[in-house]
């Protein structure tokens, strides 16, 4: 479907939120602004699908520690002013008394300037934290027809989940009315077509202007309010019989397979923010960043790019199943399920599994990093041992989530490894990547040849080898 030609439309971005629950991520810039998939920042998602949606006219609402989002805004997103195309981004301002953004929809009200501005018909507002693709366009076509005030889009979630979604209950007689909405409800009834899953807010809305200041200022008179657009503005309409609900399965996006056409995560959790990078780096991905016909855009690196090449002793650089960004350097270490942002360097002899690992980063020769997040610019010392046991790692002052991920913050000092940790490292150094292993398990002399190439990656850092190299996985 075709959104009418006559209707103006005006985005608005939400970006204000500190995301507390991505700490220590968080702890130096804003949520939006958080690295993902090695070239992106969160934030990129979302503007990528407005822009792909032929909505060129965006406001960033920003608040919490917005430097590095700024910036990357103003470098990144530049459009044509000449043809009246901006992405703009919006501190908070105090401009309705002196109290910064108290929610997200008051973050809205206190910027009601852009939109008096603007003048659109339609107003998308969007969250700058999730990854997906969607054709918003598609959304607002169905938000006109449907004479609705107000529409939410929602995604399908299993039922257990219902506790951490806003819930949209839809009307039996017509399916694309909003008959209750619950923010986070013990439980909630099945949908009808699949009883086994409900429709949860995917935390995107298009509304009609001139209803959307109007519930604005209601919402801003009440005492009875958290300002918050899915706990009071869409309620505020579905009270009256205005919401309208947008079902994501809906969304036709081109080049998308049924595999990930109606992928949706929020990464707001450490433990969510890890699962969405493991989902893009399997052979077929759950979510496939590769789509050119729906690009999500970001700013190029100018860096070189990534380089394998052998390090000390002849040991092979080498990465698999692995998402390596530009300016990367893996000199005899190997790489095996992770995602590599830019000028990463893995040296001679070290392992990666499974891990995040962001801008500059360099991992010593002998270290062995597993299931693990780590920000920019810190440096891991030779022989030291990230992910392989907890109670190390805490000791050291680095975050262990209750899933047992392992994250350090923005430029945290690693120690220098004691003689306990260097034989903790030792030991996984002569273990077969999992992807080796399972390639040779029906070739034993292959498999053979394969066990002393993993033996001498091991000695050339000096981990002494007695017998055979483990087959077992990490």
């Amino acid at each position: 479907m075709t959104m009418p030609q006559q209707k103006k439309v005006l985005a608005i971005v939400l970006a204000g939120g500190e995301g507390n629950r991505l700490m220590p991520l968080t702890a130096d810039r804003a949520k939006p602004a958080v690295p993902f998939a090695g070239s992106y920042r969160l934030i990129d998602f979302a503007l990528s699908n407005l822009v792909n949606s032929r909505y060129l006219q965006i406001v960033v609402l920003t608040q919490y520690k917005s430097h590095s989002l700024d910036r990357h805004i103003s470098e990144t997103w530049r459009m044509s002013t000449q043809l009246g195309n901006y992405v703009a981004s919006v501190p908070a301002q105090q401009r309705v008394g002196k109290s910064w953004f108290l929610g997200s929809a008051n973050a809205i009200y206190q910027s009601l300037n852009l939109i008096h501005d603007a003048n659109p018909d339609i107003v998308v507002v969007v969250g700058a934290d999730h990854v997906y693709r969607m054709d918003f366009a598609q959304m607002v076509a169905q938000h006109v027809a449907s004479g609705a005030k107000a529409t939410v889009a929602a995604v399908r979630q299993p039922l257990h989940m219902a506790d951490q979604f806003g819930v949209i209950e839809v009307d039996q007689e017509n399916p694309q009315k909003i008959a209750a909405f619950v923010e986070k409800p013990s439980s909630t009834p099945g949908l009808a077509a699949d009883p086994s899953q409900f429709l949860a807010s995917m935390g995107n809305y298009v509304f009609n202007a001139d209803a959307l200041v109007e519930a604005l200022h209601v919402d801003a008179e009440r005492l009875d309010t958290k300002h918050d657009m899915g706990g009071d503005i869409i309620p505020y309409f579905v009270d009256q019989g205005e919401a309208g609900v947008y079902d994501f399965t809906l969304n036709e996006i081109p080049g998308s397979t049924e595999r990930d056409r109606t992928y949706w995560r929020d990464v707001g959790t450490i433990d969510s923010f890890y699962d969405a990078h493991m989902d893009l780096i399997s052979p077929v991905p759950v979510f496939n960043l590769y789509n050119s016909e729906w690009p999500i855009y970001t700013r190029q690196s100018i860096s070189p790019p990534a380089k394998f090449v052998r390090g000390d002793r002849g040991t092979v650089g080498s990465a698999l199943d692995s998402i390596v960004a530009s300016g990367t350097v893996i000199s005899g270490g190997i790489v095996e399920g992770s995602v590599l942002s830019n000028d990463v360097y893995v040296s001679t002899s070290s392992r990666v599994l499974d891990s995040v690992l962001m801008d500059k980063v360099r991992v010593g020769a002998g270290a062995v990093v597993k299931r693990a997040i780590v920000d920019k610019n810190v440096r891991i010392p030779a022989h030291a041992a990230i992910g392989l046991d907890p109670e190390l790692d805490r000791s050291r002052g680095f975050k262990v989530t209750d899933s047992g991920i392992t994250v350090l913050s923005k430029g945290q000092i690693v120690p220098e490894p004691g003689d306990a940790e260097r034989a903790l490292s030792a030991a996984n150094l002569i273990l077969v990547p999992d992807a080796v292993r399972a390639a040779t398990e029906n070739w034993p002399a292959l498999r053979h040849s394969v066990d002393k190439a993993a033996e001498a990656q091991a000695a050339a850092v000096g981990v002494k080898v007695s017998g055979k190299a483990s087959t077992k996985a990490y």
